[in-house]
């Protein structure tokens, strides 16, 4: 017989028992298909809590192994969201394969996610099948000429749509997604965003036809500006701006009122702050391998002279291979790599080279080589420094964050032609 989920343990959707149990969000989804004016996402801002914010990305498999520790360390965790960094189904097979972990291994947790609602409707039935329970879906606009001074651009389908045409677009998928949600028994909270000046006129209508599909809640916040974002300097609603607004919202849709603006890898109760530990253990799981069950106990470097990790991984012959032996990282060989000029073919061959190497340390990696290993279960890192500086660390299962390179690696068009990208 299946135990029962009790749905009311939600902290977000239930107030009375914010101070009861906590929720763990898992940073599984780092992409997004919309960009918001209002939005800025940093991954190692460990200061910030916003959405948006997160120190790690986790592959699924790492993220139910982080599940595992944060459930040990407390027991109060009654809720496993998705909320980012980026946007869930902007990489919906991560998203459901995560989900698909948690129902398997932890089959009395509540599951719930955040989304902009864009590619959400293919997926609900999907949701509806893994018993997630609760939805929350940001809308900020009815009209697409509100829409287009809030979202510059939207992605759909390989395509990007600007102005009006992409908040159109997003427009029209956003309340039919949550239609489905509800006919399927789903508890779904609509997000809005006040912003003065900007969408003030749009709140009552989104509230008004909320109240029509039956949302269970509204959640009105006020923005937040943000350093680096469009909006970085506007100037937020006044507490007595919040209230009134409130006001006019009630009669259609309950209203939340205890929101924190939790990052997409909160931890804990609701407005405390992540504990050490858990910050630890985070950290500690993106050093895992991204299938953490197969057994991969060497990492492989792309390195000129074995000293310094200074080779793009299109320009390596051969990558050296390290181990961990009584406790010491050594060399154990250098492997050749499959030769230049075959194109994908010569990524898919270097998986199966290196399935027995979890971690792979470059000066550089290009998209597609990057997309071939890491589904094959081998991460990448692009980092600068000494080897032993990296092997050290992923040894230890010790945070890499600080060795890692601050752009953005090679363009879309990098294939590994030894043209000096990977």
């Amino acid at each position: 017989m299946t135990t029962p989920i009790d749905l009311s343990r939600h902290p977000c959707f239930n107030e009375k028992v914010r101070h009861q149990f906590g929720r763990i969000h898992l940073p599984v989804a780092p992409l997004c298909n919309i960009q918001c004016n209002f939005c800025n996402r940093k991954y190692d801002c460990v200061n910030e809590s916003r959405p948006g914010v997160t120190s790690v990305i986790l592959s699924p498999g790492q993220a139910i192994e982080y599940l595992r520790l944060a459930v040990a360390r407390d027991p109060r965790l009654s809720v496993v969201g998705i909320a980012g960094p980026g946007d869930p189904f902007a990489t919906p097979e991560e998203t459901l394969e995560t989900l698909r972990g948690v129902r398997e291994q932890f089959p009395t947790m509540i599951t719930c996610l955040a989304t902009n609602g864009l590619n959400l409707r293919p997926w609900v039935g999907e949701l509806a099948k893994l018993a997630v329970s609760h939805v929350t879906v940001t809308i900020n606009a009815l009209d697409p000429v509100v829409g287009a001074r809030i979202y510059p651009w939207v992605r759909d389908g390989g395509k990007t749509y600007r102005g009006e045409e992409g908040a159109q677009r997003l427009i029209d998928r956003q309340f039919p997604a949550v239609a489905e949600l509800k006919a399927l028994g789903v508890t779904v909270k609509i997000n809005t965003i006040l912003l003065p000046g900007i969408n003030d006129s749009e709140l009552v209508p989104i509230a008004e036809r909320a109240k029509t599909l039956g949302v269970d809640i509204l959640n009105c916040i006020p923005v937040m500006p943000v350093e680096g974002a469009v909006f970085e300097h506007i100037v937020p609603p006044t507490a007595a701006e919040v209230l009134e607004t409130r006001k006019k919202l009630a009669p259609y849709v309950p209203l939340m009122h205890h929101c924190t603006r939790c990052r997409a890898d909160a931890v804990g109760l609701l407005g405390e702050a992540m504990p050490a530990k858990a910050s630890a253990d985070l950290a500690a799981s993106a050093q895992l391998p991204l299938k953490p069950a197969e057994v991969r106990p060497y990492i492989a470097v792309a390195s000129w002279d074995g000293v310094l990790v200074n080779q793009h991984l299109g320009e390596a012959d051969e990558l050296w291979i390290w181990e961990e032996k009584d406790g010491m990282p050594r060399i154990l060989e250098q492997r050749r790599t499959p030769p230049s000029g075959t194109g994908y073919l010569r990524w898919e061959t270097l998986a199966g080279l290196l399935k027995d190497c979890r971690l792979l340390l470059v000066s550089g990696a290009g998209p597609k080589p990057s997309q071939i290993l890491e589904q094959s279960g081998l991460k990448i890192v692009q980092m600068d420094g000494m080897v032993t500086e990296g092997i050290e660390a992923a040894f230890r299962n010790t945070d890499m964050t600080r060795l890692q390179k601050r752009w953005g690696g090679c363009g879309l068009g990098c294939s590994g032609q030894r043209q000096g990208c990977g």
